[in-house]
């Protein structure tokens, strides 16, 4: 029987479960509407600040961050970009985003973009409890919800609150909290995964190149003038020790076709290739936001993304319940999001399918695969679909 310090108890408008970009990023927008929250994390500050993710932010996403007074670093250090290449038949075709859309991406990495939030939330006095465990939500369907959790000297808390948004991954505790049956799930698992290198490296290229060969895909990214991202298709039995750094260059070098450059790995990832989502994004007086909710393949360089403006459509909805009683708002929040959500998860299969090999796939399915990226890359009218889904549509 766990005992709780009642001492230790505390009192709070929105209890956030996950410290991420969903997590930390919801918090300060409630703190810009005078809303008090708590943020839990499992992790330890070092290991979030630290974890290599995303790193393409949508136009709306740098304009959001703009507005609330988060993107002083990410003006200074982030690397604007005005298109993409997409390679294949061993030629670069490049899609100009900025001609097509007027619009501009910038690449900076997550795990900067966190260091940002957390020393904002940090500054302004907000209530962040990195490595806690054992967390419980309770009573999801009363106005007074509450979490439980053991925080960093194992003591026994419980947050008692008026909602609770679950930011905590599609691993986390929040989605799980649903009872079985509640919610409807749409997956899909590719035939695929992808193994992601950071190199200390200068990019071979100023754009990403995303690349179509008959070894497999392959992309060329950066995170600053000194550090090359880089990826490869892999199967999704593999594990990284059958990946030695020479076999990655080499496949690499095989794939894109030229030289690229080459600098020590500091840091590898392998992760499967699916898409998820839940519906609806609400249970009771639980609030599902980024990847607890959905999971996009990484190739449209969406899951960051949608997880900001799954937070901004949030952050207003809370605070109409919460400052006037408005549950409009709140009602409307998953279908408001859902909108958005499968836009990306069709525009990030569009993209993988186009430029992934598949696995047994026949010559036909190959020459499609092949119109398809002609095509793109010869219609002002189809390169511009491309631009304004991979710029990001504008958040509700």
């Amino acid at each position: 029987m766990v005992v709780f310090d009642q001492s230790a108890d505390m009192r709070t408008q929105v209890a956030i479960v996950g410290a991420g970009p969903a997590g930390l990023l919801l918090s300060h927008l409630l703190w810009l509407d005078g809303i008090d929250s708590v943020v839990l994390e499992t992790r330890d500050r070092a290991y979030v600040e630290r974890r290599v993710r995303a790193g393409v932010c949508e136009a709306p996403t740098v304009d959001l961050l703009r507005e609330v007074g988060l993107a002083d670093r990410l003006d200074r250090e982030g690397l604007p970009h005005h298109g993409i290449f997409l390679r294949f038949d061993n030629e670069n075709h490049r899609v100009p985003l900025t001609d097509l859309t007027g619009r501009t991406l910038t690449v900076y990495g997550q795990q900067e973009i966190v260091k940002d939030m957390i020393a904002a939330r940090l500054a302004a006095g907000g209530d962040i409890r990195f490595s806690v465990s054992d967390v419980v939500l309770h009573d999801l369907t009363d106005e007074q919800p509450s979490v439980t959790f053991r925080d960093a000297d194992g003591v026994s808390h419980e947050v008692r609150c008026d909602v609770i948004a679950g930011c905590d991954g599609f691993h986390g505790v929040s989605r799980g909290s649903v009872p079985e049956g509640t919610l409807h799930t749409y997956d899909h698992v590719y035939p695929f995964a992808w193994l992601g290198i950071l190199a200390k490296a200068p990019p071979s290229n100023e754009e990403l190149i995303y690349c179509h060969s008959s070894r497999g895909f392959a992309l060329h990214s950066m995170r600053s003038p000194d550090l090359t991202r880089l990826y490869l298709q892999v199967d999704p039995d593999d594990v990284i020790a059958d990946w030695p750094d020479a076999r990655v260059w080499d496949e690499l070098h095989q794939r894109f076709g030229f030289a690229l450059h080459e600098g020590p790995v500091v840091d590898r990832l392998l992760a499967p290739m699916r898409s998820f989502v839940v519906e609806p994004m609400r249970y009771g007086r639980l609030f599902l936001a980024g990847d607890a909710a959905h999971i996009v393949p990484p190739t449209g360089a969406k899951g960051m993304n949608l997880a900001v403006a799954d937070v901004r459509v949030l952050s207003r909805a809370l605070a109409a319940l919460l400052h006037s009683g408005r549950t409009d708002l709140v009602e409307s929040y998953s279908d408001t999001c859902l909108r958005r959500v499968w836009r990306a998860e069709h525009f990030s299969y569009f993209m993988t399918t186009m430029l992934h090999r598949a696995p047994g796939a026949d010559p036909f399915q190959q020459r499609l695969q092949l119109s398809q990226l002609r095509y793109t890359v010869s219609s002002t009218a189809a390169a511009t679909s491309l631009a304004e889904n991979y710029v990001g549509l504008p958040f509700a």
